[in-house]
């Protein structure tokens, strides 16, 4: 049976490139041969239309066949799974009804637990070799789901002024979540949107190296406008223009990632 790796991009912090992350990070591990499966878990849909057009996605966030209603129903959740038009990447698409995914949760028994008592099953099956979850900008209960059925967190942090604002609150609620969630482990810091005309990446860069046992992936993630055609055209850079920049530095991160959990 496969070792299914289950890995969480979030940060409290909006506007770090986390969708952006996630969903290049997924492509780039098909891209390598292995079986991933996405999961949208912000009502935004970013991570969604990363791999399907915008009518698709509508489609699904409006229908039944999202997370949203997996969530709600608490029904086998490889029901709600779509396939994209890439080999090796399924996706679960969001719902703006997520918004009130936190009111949903709040009855029900071990609410921390669901979306990995949900999981199992996908896990248990050996379909695939990474599960990879978009979480929303916030600290609360369905992002405390995300991480708790996480083996790895991932937070990227924007290359920016305020780049690190609120990372201090992340790593105290990725700690409380341990608790619950002892199996769960920080993989790394990724510095996204990097600009080196400025001195904000350096800056951002010296600040982290201060943090004691905590990983900065060597691969950094420059500013590109490849990125932006690339979701106008709702594909990962990746598969959008390999030859890119940051479609290199996606496929060099995402080596790092296989390193440290294979």
């Amino acid at each position: 049976m496969k070792n299914t790796k289950t890995i969480c991009f979030a940060n409290n912090k909006g506007g770090s490139g986390k969708s952006t992350t996630c969903s290049n990070v997924g492509a780039a591990l098909s891209v390598m041969g292995k079986r991933v499966l996405m999961l949208d878990g912000d009502m935004q849909c970013n991570l969604s239309l990363s791999f399907l057009d915008e009518d698709v996605v509508l489609e699904y966030a409006r229908g039944n066949q999202n997370l949203y209603h997996a969530v709600r129903e608490q029904k086998d959740i490889r029901a709600y799974i779509v396939p994209t038009p890439y080999e090796n990447v399924d996706l679960i698409p969001s719902s703006t009804l997520m918004s009130s995914i936190e009111f949903e949760l709040f009855s029900k028994w071990q609410r921390e637990f669901i979306l990995k008592k949900l999981l199992k099953s996908v896990r248990e099956s050996g379909d695939y070799d990474y599960i990879l979850m978009d979480a929303p900008p916030t600290l609360g209960g369905w992002v405390m789901n995300l991480l708790c059925a996480s083996d790895y967190l991932v937070i990227p942090v924007e290359a920016s002024p305020w780049g690190l604002f609120g990372l201090a609150n992340m790593f105290e609620f990725l700690q409380t979540t341990q608790e619950l969630a002892p199996g769960l482990s920080l993989l790394g810091i990724v510095v996204t949107k990097v600009d080196e005309r400025k001195n904000y990446f350096r800056q951002t860069l010296e600040s982290l190296e201060t943090l004691e046992d905590i990983h900065i992936f060597e691969s950094h993630i420059h500013v590109d406008s490849n990125v932006e055609w690339a979701q106008d055209n709702s594909k990962p850079v990746i598969n959008y223009r390999r030859s890119c920049r940051s479609a290199r530095e996606f496929m060099q991160l995402a080596e790092e990632i296989l390193k440290m959990t294979e």
